[in-house]
């Protein structure tokens, strides 16, 4: 070979890694800009559901009879109205103590929200879901289900859900050891 010839290397894996990133994008018919621009809107973009994640929610049987989990009294709506105590020093309960916890008992949600205590029907109004969650953040009640969000006191704040939650009288003795709710 002579010192003023080059060779010329048509290996097609060579020739695709020479290619910058900017000429390949460009070669599929996306500039920068666009995918900057989708980037930014994919992670904004959402369904129905809300994009601030809600906590789960402990759930305690719905019969105390001896209050061996904290529940005196019937939780359910199923074997007459709702009407229980709970024993909030009870290791299953406890946690209902510290401010912007919830428990599901029974039929009811239970949150300690920035007002004080709050007890809510259990399902969401929309469709009947299961998967309510107080949110300490915002001070609200959130279905994860399809994003309604209800106020403390029941109140649809965002739908789909256009009832209100029912509310339930949640009375919390002068010691702070025991909460009575009653339908």
């Amino acid at each position: 070979m002579n010192k003023n010839s080059q060779s010329v290397d048509t290996d097609p894996i060579n020739e695709s890694a020479a290619i910058s990133r900017g000429d390949f994008m460009r070669s599929l018919g996306l500039s920068s800009a666009a995918l900057m621009a989708f980037y930014c809107m994919g992670t904004t973009l959402s369904s129905c559901k809300s994009s601030d994640p809600a906590p789960t929610t402990p759930t305690i049987p719905s019969t105390g009879g001896s209050g061996s989990n904290g529940l005196t009294g019937n939780a359910t709506t199923s074997a007459g109205a709702i009407n229980f105590t709970l024993d909030l020093t009870n290791s299953n309960v406890v946690g209902l103590k510290t401010a912007g916890s919830a428990l599901k008992v029974g039929d009811v949600f239970i949150a300690n929200a920035k007002s004080g205590y709050v007890a809510l029907q259990r399902l969401c109004t929309h469709e009947g879901q299961d998967l309510l969650a107080y949110r300490s953040g915002s001070d609200d009640i959130v279905c994860s289900a399809h994003g309604s969000e209800f106020k403390t006191d029941g109140s649809v704040n965002k739908g789909p859900a256009a009832t209100a939650l029912k509310r339930y009288t949640a009375t919390l003795s002068a010691d702070g050891n025991t909460l009575t709710v009653k339908a």
